[in-house]
């Protein structure tokens, strides 16, 4: 699959801005099932500062710092994506859970400190036992380990309602697992700190899903929005995206912009505001597949 997508991010602010320092994740990475083809980034007004460089994650970031007084910040980030579907192992292939959190699937030095990583706590999230009881619902003893990614994903999908006005980006994770109510990126944290309480490497993943309109509707132009699922170490297979929102396995409807250990590491936009007063803001996504 081929898709274009455009994201659109505008703020307003009460009153003129002198200053302000921005660091955006909106260009999608290349890597094994995903190539971009085109990408383009316009800033409105244009910034005095514009750099690029990869974090940590090997993620592609831009920086950017606006020197003149401004009271709209608008940017758009264009791209054009391939996705073609992953090779999925058979889910009873995969190895016992348990044997998962010793490492013992042969993992080099190297690949051992990229997924410890993602294993313990990070800014957002935190290990915890009401973590770990509602996750071993998924996996009894000697579970495969991708069975029981599926049932979890599964369970939060029935589980828990998506209601957008129940959750705000700091709601902690516990308070979703209590209200059973949230958007993607509360459903993709409830994922991944199920999964490290139990001694799974888990990792957040930011990007867009191509979403399919009712029968006999159009599709709204800016309807779509940013996405967000997770991802859990398979020993002999790699990273394998879930996503709990649409209880699936992500193949070629997903596409992936940054991966961290949370949420924090790969916002969209994010920044440091000198005056402007009180803002406003509005994000516009469409993500259309090409012929």
């Amino acid at each position: 699959m081929r898709y274009t997508i455009h994201h659109k991010t505008t703020y307003l602010y009460e009153s003129p801005a002198t200053l302000s320092h921005h660091l955006l994740h909106l260009r999608p990475r290349n890597m094994g099932n995903q190539l971009v083809k085109q990408f383009s980034l316009e800033v409105h007004p244009s910034p005095a500062v514009s750099t690029m460089h990869t974090d940590y994650h090997g993620n592609m970031a831009d920086y950017l710092t606006i020197g003149s007084a401004h009271d709209e910040l608008k940017v758009i980030a264009k791209s054009e994506v391939e996705v073609t579907k992953p090779v999925l192992p058979d889910p009873q292939s995969t190895p016992p859970w348990e044997s998962v959190r010793s490492f013992s699937a042969g993992e080099t030095r190297a690949e051992k400190i990229e997924i410890s990583v993602y294993l313990f706590d990070s800014p957002m999230l935190a290990v915890d036992p009401a973590f770990a009881a509602f996750a071993l619902e998924s996996f009894p003893a000697g579970c495969p380990l991708l069975q029981g990614v599926i049932n979890l994903i599964q369970r939060i999908n029935q589980e828990f309602r998506f209601d957008p006005r129940a959750t705000t980006v700091a709601t902690p994770v516990h308070e979703v697992l209590r209200l059973r109510r949230g958007v993607c990126q509360d459903f993709a944290h409830l994922g991944i700190i199920c999964l490290r309480s139990l001694g799974i490497p888990a990792r957040y993943v930011s990007g867009y899903i191509e979403t399919i309109p009712p029968a006999g509707r159009k599709r709204l132009v800016g309807a779509d929005a940013s996405h967000a699922w997770f991802s859990a170490w398979c020993p002999g297979y790699g990273w394998i995206d879930a996503d709990p929102t649409n209880n699936l396995l992500c193949a070629d409807r997903h596409i992936t912009v940054a991966w961290g250990r949370d949420f924090s590491d790969v916002s969209p936009l994010r920044g440091i505001v000198l005056g402007g007063g009180e803002h406003k803001l509005k994000v516009e996504v469409d993500v259309l597949p090409l012929e």
